[in-house]
């Protein structure tokens, strides 16, 4: 097995069994409206479609006009050994992505929700950064983006780091509305948003 080979077993692995586990979750109470969550939800699964679907995607090549070929084309191509070590960061930040949502438990959601019994968790992954599970899938998708090498595979890196600035910044006014200005401000003066070790705030 080659490393870009194992990067899409690692990452449709984790994406099937990150929906068979949706099931796990608190009833809804609220969430902002859909209206407010498209532009972001938009963004997020064109950029997940193009990493976790890539073999796909990268066949219909042979069909693509000249003029778009050039997203094809590799910029560059790493060696085996470098290769292999963006599979395990990639599988780092995924397995980052579970410690989170388990973490949660049942609060957790693909959307941005209050749950029955939401309350701030500040505990675990979320005394690293306030988003773990969007840093654990950043990070994977950083370590997909490098060892692929094309436009195709950035565009996806790119649009998924637009649609969690995106979302962070949504779900943060919505969970400080809900679940207490004073006590979200707290937790956002002591943890970074979704570097680690970064400057708490916006970092």
């Amino acid at each position: 097995m080659t490393p870009e080979n194992a990067m899409s077993a690692v990452l449709i692995g984790w994406y099937a069994t990150w929906i068979i586990a949706a099931r796990w979750a608190n009833r809804t109470q609220k969430h902002p409206g859909s209206l407010r969550e498209l532009p972001y939800f938009f963004l997020e699964s064109t950029g997940l479609s193009i990493l976790l679907f890539y073999p796909l995607v990268m066949m219909l090549q042979p069909y693509v006009p000249p003029v778009l070929q050039v997203w094809f084309q590799r910029f560059w191509q790493l060696p085996v050994n470098a290769g292999w070590v963006a599979v395990g960061v990639a599988g780092a930040g995924l397995l980052f992505c579970w410690w989170a949502r388990i973490h949660l438990g049942k609060l957790w959601s693909g959307f941005i929700t209050r749950k029955e019994g939401h309350r701030i968790v500040d505990s675990g992954p979320y005394a690293v950064v306030r988003h773990p599970i969007y840093t654990g899938a950043l990070t994977a998708a950083l370590a997909a983006a490098a060892i692929r090498g094309t436009p195709l595979a950035l565009a996806g890196l790119a649009l998924l780091t637009v649609a969690y600035q995106m979302k962070t910044r949504l779900e943060e006014k919505f969970l400080s509305e809900e679940l207490g200005a004073e006590a979200y401000a707290a937790y956002r003066r002591r943890v970074p948003r979704l570097v680690p070790f970064a400057r708490p705030g916006e970092a």
